[in-house]
C-alpha cells in the first residue's frame, strides 16, 4: 500500500500529515494557508512532502482532506444566488422558523438574513400527507410551469423542499427531472436526498444550505481534484465530513453542507486516536488554531455526537461530532471595548497579515504577540522556516500597556488569562455545565496554540493530566489519514415503542440495504466493512429526542423493546438527570451510518538522538513573579521515559509546551507528553 497523506487547511497554516503502512514511516509537514485559493498552499505542501521528506507522490494512494471552504462561505455569505420551490403557502417558512430570538435577551439581534429573497422563493401546487399519501398530485404542466420559473430567475442553484417529501420523495423528484431538463448544468438539492427527516424547517434549512454551497464547494472540488491528479494521478481522494467520516469528492461536491465542520471534526478523530492507544480513554480535546479554538468531550475513545446545531447562524439537520467552538487563537485581537475594559477576540488577524511578531503588515496585539514577549514562543517556527520578531511584538502590547498603567509583561500575561477564561467557558460548556465533572478527564490540547495554554487551563479546572500528542499542531491532518469511510442513512418513522415493531423493522432492512450498495459503490471489502445503529427516541409528548446508539454489526437486529426502552432511560437520566420508566416512549428516526474501516496508523517510532540535556535557556515569565531562568528542550531528542522538569519549554516544529515551575512532563512509549504537578 502507497503513501496516505492528510491535508488539514486551518486559517493560519496548512498541515500535512503523511503515512506509508509498508514501512510505518510518519512524516509532518506546515505550510502557511493561501485563503484566496486554499489548493495553492495544498499544492505547496506536498510538493514540500516530496522535496523534503522524499515522499514519493506518485505512490500516493489516498488524499484526506479537511477543508474550510464551506464554513468560509456560509461566514462570509459568499455562496450562489438560488431559488427555492417548496409547497404551495409555504415559500415563508425559511423566513419564519421556529419564532424564537437568536439571543433571549438581546431585542436588538435578529437571525441572519435568509438565503433565498422572497422573491425567489417559488411554490409548487402540489401536497403530500403525514402518512406518505398524495393530496394534490403534481401534474406535468405544474413542474413545467415552475422549471420555467426557475430559468427565469437567472440562479446558480436551486432548493426543492415539499412538505412531507421524507415520506414521500416522487414530487421532488419530478420537479428536480423537470428543471434538469429545462436548465441543463443547474445545480439542484433536493431535502428528500440531503437529509430526509421530519421537521419542516431544519429540513428546509439544510437543504439551502447544501444549494447555497454547491457552486463554490464544486469549484474548489475541481480545482483540487485537478491539482491532485496532476501531482498523484490515480490516488482516491477522501473529504471529510462533520461526522468524522470521508466521502468521496463527488459527494461532497453534491452534498457539501456535510463539510462544514470538516476540519474541527478531523481533530477530534485524531485525537480519538491517540487517546485509545496511550491508555487516556477520557479525554477532553482543546484545539487552538490561530483564529479559533474547538472543544469537544471523548469518552472511551469516542466523540460525542449531534444531529442538530447551528453553522454560521444557520440550522442544520446532520451529524456531526459534538465540538463546541468560540473565537479564541493565536491570532485573536486584544482591544479595549466600549467599556473600557480590554478584550481578547473574536476578531482575529488570521493568516494575512497575521500577528505582528509575523511581519507581515500586522500592528495590533495578539495573543501570539503576548506569548512571544512572555518568552513562551521561541523567534523560529517550522524548522527555521518562520521567524517571530519580538520586537514588533512587544511595540504592538506597549500601548495596551501604557494605557493599562503596568510593565509589557504583565499586560501580556492579562491577555493570556483573559483568553485563557474564554477558553475556559468553552471546556465548561461541553463538560460541567452537561453534568460530566472534567477533573477525571485528561486534558489534550493540539493546533498549534494548544499546548501553549494547557497547564494553564488544566490547574483552574483541576485536571490533573495533560496528554500532548506527539504531533500536535499537525493533528486534525492525521486525523484525517485515521478516519473510516462513512456514509450516513436515514429514515423517520415516529410510532410508539410499544406499537407494531415490524414497520421500524422494515425500515432498517431498508436502510441496510442502502448500506450494501453504499460498500459495493466503494470497494469495501466486507472484512473492513461495519456499521453503527442510532435510535432517535423520546416521551411521548416531548418536543425533542435523544440519540440512543445501539450496538450493532453486519447482521443488524434491532433489540427487543425493553431494551430499547432500557438504553432510552439510561440516555434520559445522564442528559437530564432524571428519567420516567412508567412513562411511554415513541420512536422518531433510524439512523444507520455505513463504515468502511481503513488502515491503522501505526504508533510513531522514536527516532531521536536521546538527548538528556536542555540545547539551551531563556527567561521565560510564568507568573507575573518575574521570568524564571527555562531549560529549552527539543522534543524530537526525548526517548520514551525522558522526565524534563519545569521551569522548561519543550518545541517543535509544529508546537511548544511550557512546563511551569512545579510540573513535569513525561515522555510515554507512544511519544505523548504526560504533563503533571511534579511529584
Amino acid at each position: 500500500m502507497g503513501w496516505l497523506i492528510g491535508v488539514d487547511v486551518g486559517g493560519t497554516f496548512t498541515d500535512l500529515f503523511a503515512f506509508e503502512p509498508e514501512s510505518g514511516r510518519i512524516v509532518v509537514h506546515k505550510v502557511p494557508s493561501t485563503p484566496a485559493d486554499p489548493s495553492i498552499a495544498i499544492v505547496s505542501g506536498l510538493e514540500g512532502l516530496r522535496a523534503r521528506h522524499g515522499v514519493d507522490l506518485s505512490s500516493m494512494e489516498r488524499f484526506a482532506h479537511g477543508t474550510t471552504v464551506a464554513t468560509n462561505a456560509l461566514i462570509q455569505r459568499r455562496g450562489g444566488r438560488l431559488a427555492l420551490v417548496t409547497t404551495k403557502g409555504f415559500r415563508d417558512l425559511l423566513e419564519i422558523g421556529r419564532q424564537i430570538r437568536p439571543r433571549v435577551y438581546d431585542i436588538q439581534t435578529d437571525y441572519p438574513p435568509p438565503l433565498v429573497p422572497r422573491e425567489r422563493r417559488l411554490e409548487a401546487a402540489e401536497r403530500i400527507g403525514p402518512r406518505g399519501e398524495v393530496l394534490e398530485a403534481l401534474t406535468d404542466s405544474e413542474a413545467e410551469r415552475v422549471a420555467a420559473e426557475v430559468a427565469a430567475a437567472g440562479v446558480e442553484g436551486v432548493a426543492i423542499c415539499l412538505l412531507f417529501s421524507f415520506l414521500n420523495p416522487d414530487h421532488e423528484r419530478r420537479l428536480a427531472a423537470a428543471i434538469r431538463e429545462k436548465c441543463p448544468g443547474l445545480l439542484v438539492s433536493t431535502s428528500s436526498e440531503v437529509q430526509p427527516e421530519f421537521r419542516e424547517f431544519e429540513r428546509m434549512s439544510t437543504t439551502v444550505l447544501n444549494a447555497y454551497l454547491q457552486p463554490q464547494v464544486t469549484r474548489y472540488m475541481e480545482r483540487l481534484g485537478n491539482a491532485v491528479d496532476r501531482l498523484a494521478p490515480g490516488s482516491v481522494i477522501g473529504i471529510n465530513q462533520s461526522s468524522g467520516g470521508l466521502m468521496s469528492i463527488e459527494r461532497a461536491s453534491r452534498f457539501p453542507v456535510r463539510t462544514a465542520l470538516s476540519g474541527p471534526a478531523a481533530g477530534v478523530v485524531g485525537a480519538a486516536d491517540v487517546a485509545r492507544r496511550s491508555g487516556h480513554a477520557d479525554v477532553i480535546t482543546f484545539d487552538m488554531g490561530g483564529t479559533s479554538t474547538d472543544v469537544c468531550l471523548v469518552r472511551g475513545a469516542s466523540a460525542e455526537m449531534t444531529f442538530g446545531r447551528d453553522v454560521a447562524g444557520f440550522p442544520v439537520r446532520l451529524p456531526a461530532i459534538d465540538i463546541h467552538t468560540i473565537g479564541a487563537g493565536g491570532g485573536s485581537i486584544a482591544r479595549f471595548g466600549a467599556d473600557g475594559l480590554l478584550k481578547v477576540g473574536p476578531e482575529s488577524a488570521g493568516a494575512e497579515p497575521g500577528p505582528a511578531c509575523y511581519a507581515r503588515g500586522g500592528t495590533e496585539p495578539t495573543v501570539s504577540d503576548a506569548n512571544v514577549a512572555l518568552g513562551r514562543l521561541p523567534t523560529e517556527l517550522l524548522g527555521g522556516d518562520m521567524r517571530l520578531d519580538a520586537n514588533r511584538a512587544k511595540a504592538a502590547i506597549a500601548p495596551l500597556a501604557e494605557r493599562l498603567g503596568m510593565s509589557l509583561e504583565a499586560a501580556a500575561l492579562g491577555i493570556v488569562r483573559i483568553v485563557n477564561a474564554n477558553m475556559m467557558r468553552a471546556i465548561r460548556a461541553v463538560s460541567i455545565e452537561r453534568g460530566h465533572d472534567p477533573r477525571p478527564f485528561a486534558l489534550m490540547p493540539f493546533g498549534g496554540a494548544g499546548a501553549l495554554h494547557a497547564v494553564d487551563l488544566a490547574s483552574e479546572l483541576g485536571m490533573r493530566a495533560i496528554l500532548v500528542p506527539p504531533s500536535p499542531g499537525i493533528l486534525c491532518a492525521q486525523g484525517l489519514v485515521a478516519a473510516d469511510l462513512k456514509e450516513g442513512f436515514v429514515a423517520t418513522c415516529r410510532m410508539p415503542l410499544a406499537g407494531d415493531i415490524g414497520r421500524i423493522e422494515s425500515e432498517l432492512a431498508r436502510l441496510h440495504a442502502l448500506c450494501r450498495d453504499w460498500w459495493t459503490a466503494e470497494r469495501i471489502d466486507a472484512g473492513t466493512a461495519s456499521s453503527q445503529l442510532v435510535v432517535d427516541m423520546r416521551y411521548i409528548g416531548q418536543n425533542y429526542e435523544i440519540g440512543v446508539t445501539v450496538p450493532a454489526g453486519d447482521a443488524i437486529r434491532l433489540p427487543a423493546a425493553e431494551e430499547l426502552a432500557r438504553l432510552f432511560h439510561q440516555a434520559h437520566q445522564r442528559s437530564y438527570g432524571h428519567h420516567d420508566p412508567a412513562a411511554p416512549i415513541e420512536i422518531v428516526n433510524l439512523r444507520l451510518t455505513a463504515i468502511g474501516r481503513l488502515p491503522d496508523i501505526a504508533p510513531p517510532r522514536f527516532g531521536g538522538s536521546g538527548e538528556t540535556k536542555p540545547s539551551a535557556r531563556r527567561p521565560v515569565w510564568f507568573s507575573a513573579d518575574g521570568p524564571a531562568d527555562a531549560a529549552i528542550w527539543w522534543r524530537p531528542d526525548l526517548a520514551p521515559g525522558t522526565i524534563v522538569t519545569g521551569p522548561a519549554v519543550i518545541e517543535q516544529l509544529d508546537a511548544t509546551t511550557p512546563i511551569p515551575p512545579g510540573y513535569q512532563a513525561r515522555v510515554d512509549t507512544g511519544l505523548n507528553l504526560v504533563v503533571g504537578a511534579a511529584a
